[in-house]
């Protein structure tokens, strides 16, 4: 019976000090993972929307940002838009420009089907998005202009209706609102 308390003992001593390696790992590795996230982040936003220099956080409904170029003049906006797809969240970065019409969409986040969903990575797939308004972020497969990637249908709808669902709750003020938001 003692040498089942003391393997017992030995046991937690053992996962308590793995577990204690692994939190202290943790705090030291957390910074730079979440300012890695950030600098992507920055990168993905300066990617599609490229004629804005600077950007300027709006927090919302929806936190967007809004890009400004050399002479601060507003030359659009980004956001994230995200879904639950088939295999997991779908996270786009949009960026749109005044006339809130689609630049360019970028994946940033995906754990959709390797060989399938996960061609939503592809340039040529997010291309497609490039000139496109609100109202035409439907797939094929449902009447609209976006073709449905072969076999992840399910995934060429959730980067829709997320972009969709994402320009909605935008507030983003219009000059016919006199710099109220909509």
């Amino acid at each position: 019976m003692k040498y089942y308390i003391k393997l017992g003992f030995v046991l937690f001593i053992i996962t308590a000090i793995a577990s204690g390696v692994l939190a202290y790992l943790n705090t030291i590795t957390q910074p730079i993972i979440e300012e890695n996230q950030r600098v992507a982040q920055e990168k993905a936003r300066k990617e599609v929307l490229p004629s804005a220099v600077t950007f300027e956080e709006v927090v919302g409904e929806l936190t967007y940002h809004i890009g400004k170029d050399t002479d601060e003049q507003v030359v659009g906006y980004t956001f994230v838009a995200s879904l639950y797809g088939y295999s997991g969240d779908v996270k786009t970065m949009v960026g749109i420009n005044t006339d809130l019409i689609i630049e360019k969409i970028k994946v940033i986040s995906q754990a959709e089907t390797p060989g399938l969903g996960a061609n939503c990575e592809k340039l040529e797939f997010q291309a497609q998005f490039s000139g496109k308004q609100k109202a035409e972020m439907k797939v094929d497969k449902d009447g609209g202009t976006i073709v449905s990637l072969t076999g992840a249908t399910i995934t060429t709808r959730t980067i829709a209706n997320s972009i969709r669902s994402a320009m909605d709750k935008l507030n983003i003020p219009t000059e016919e609102t006199d710099g109220e938001v909509e």
